[in-house]
Parts: C-alpha cells; structure tokens; sequence
C-alpha cells in the first residue's frame, strides 16, 4: 500500500472515530436527560439493563451510576469475546459517560404526569440509546447478550429482548406493583419505537414489484427519469379478472426510500393506473446504488 493511500486511508479513520464521538455524545445526553428529567424522579422503570438499574435503585436506593456501570460489566465482557474491540472501547465510554452524566448533570424534572413520563421519558431514553449505536456503541448491554444467544440457539434477537424484557416486567409487577410494571412497557414501547426511527430515519426501505403490461416503459422511466436501479424478472401471468392466463410478462423490481414511494407510483400510474404494485419493508440494503445507513453493526 503506498503512503499517500495510508495517509488518505488514516484520515478517514480519524474523521469517521470523531463523528462517532459526537453521536455516542449526544446519545449519552439525551439518555441523561430521558433519566434524569422523567424516569427517575418519577420512579419509573424501563426495559433491558437500564430496566434492572432503575429497580434495582427504587427498591436499594443505591447510586444508578454505579448500577448502569456494574450490571453492564458482564455485557461488555461479552462483546469483548463476541464483537470487535472497537466496539467494545466506545461501549465502555458511552456507558461510564451516561454514569458520569447522571452523576454530574444537574436536570429539573418536567412533569409528573404519568402517560408524558413514560412517553417522553422512552423517547429521550431511547433516542440516546439510537445515536450511541449510530456512533458504534450501545448504552444498554441487552442487545449484546441477544446476539450472543441469537447465536448459539435457535432464538431470534428480538425474541431474545421480547424474553428478557417480560422478566424484568414480571419482577417489577410482583415486587412494586402491576401499574408500575404497566407504565414500564409503555416507557419501552417508546423507546425501542424511538430506537428504530433514529437508526432508520426517514431512509426505511421499501421494495416495489410492479407488474403491468407497459413494463417496458414502467422501467425506463424508473431508470432514466428518476434514476432510480431497477431489476426486471420474467415470469407469467397465474390467474386474474380474465381466468386463468399463460402469458409471459416482465416483473420490474425497484428498492427506494420511503419518502420516495409517493413519488414513484404517481409517475407509475400515469403510466398504467391499474398496474400491480406490491410494497415491501426492508430492514436493509447492501450494494446497488443505494447509500447505506451511516449506522454500525
């Protein structure tokens, strides 16, 4: 490798660790403020690692930041094995960041009605988790402890943290009370909604297949008008309006974002107003010519 390519190639790296900072920052912040402004003071409980921080400090009274830092240990001792070290590193700073930050920032509580707590609480809580992943860290080790199990069984992530979260539910309603539980799920209802919006934003993905008889022109004005990549099976008609049919037809294929759909079928109705279109979500893309996601796995 030559040294202007190293040169260029640790500049990159230097730029894409400081952007990484400043989202695990602003992550750690915003989770601060979800805490300290709504959860906290309130009593109220949230779900993964942070949901065992917050019981365990109602029901000891011993210091979250203490907690957040020690109940994650076993987790980031588990990335360590499972993950990269520089995920690993950046999960360390962003969770003794959110001890220190809890510890140190001083917040006036907003509210004390209990449907604005769980709701904004979640949402501060879990916009803070989504820019620390964003950055390449978690502030809540559950996710690890779920790829982990994801790969050792035959449990899926989700279904690992769905598992993991209705025990510690479970637990809050016997030893508070099942309201205190009940505002809980709603608390991290909001925050895994949040989590999804801002590592996905407004660039979810949506697959169109779209089948008409003006395929040809439905993909030319797809790839030339719009620019957008398009990819044409053959197939045949099955069964319609008109029976049963065995004619050969083009089926287009096109991924674009959500903001992008409207766009697209208005200009494929004008085309055709009765083609067929049938729309996908799409966790994620790789390739082609769309820009992937400036989040880390």
């Amino acid at each position: 490798m030559s040294q202007s390519r190293r040169a260029r190639l640790a500049r990159l790296n230097i730029i894409q660790n400081a952007q990484d900072a400043v989202l695990i920052a602003i992550g750690v912040l915003l989770a601060a403020l979800g805490l300290k402004a709504f959860l906290l003071p309130n009593g109220f409980l949230d779900g993964g690692v942070t949901g065992i921080s917050l019981l365990t400090n109602r029901l000891s009274g011993w210091s979250i930041s203490v907690l957040i830092v020690v109940i994650n240990t076993p987790f980031i001792l588990l990335a360590y094995k499972q993950l990269s070290r520089g995920f690993t590193v950046k999960t360390i700073i962003a969770i003794v960041g959110l001890a220190t930050a809890l510890a140190l920032i001083k917040v006036p509580v907003i509210t004390q009605d209990k449907l604005l707590i769980a709701i904004f609480g979640g949402f501060f809580l879990g916009a803070g988790i989504g820019m620390s992943i964003r950055g390449g860290a978690v502030l809540d080790g559950t996710e690890v402890l779920a790829l982990y199990i994801n790969r050792k069984t035959v449990l899926s992530i989700g279904e690992v943290i769905m598992y993991f979260n209705v025990i510690i539910f479970g637990v809050a309603a016997v030893l508070i009370n099942v309201e205190t539980a009940l505002y809980a799920m709603l608390t991290y209802l909001s925050a895994s909604k949040t989590v999804d919006f801002v590592i996905s934003g407004f660039e979810e993905y949506i697959a169109l297949t779209i089948i008409s008889p003006n395929s040809e022109l439905i993909r030319k004005t797809l790839t030339l008008k719009l620019r957008k990549g398009v990819t044409v099976f053959k197939g045949k008609s099955g069964f319609g309006k008109r029976g049963a049919v065995d004619d050969e037809i083009d089926i287009v294929y096109t991924v674009v974002t959500r903001l992008e759909v409207h766009k697209i079928i208005d200009e494929i109705e004008k085309i055709d107003e009765k083609a067929f279109i049938v729309q996908t979500n799409i966790n994620d893309t790789r390739g082609g010519m769309i820009k992937r996601r400036a989040t880390h796995h």
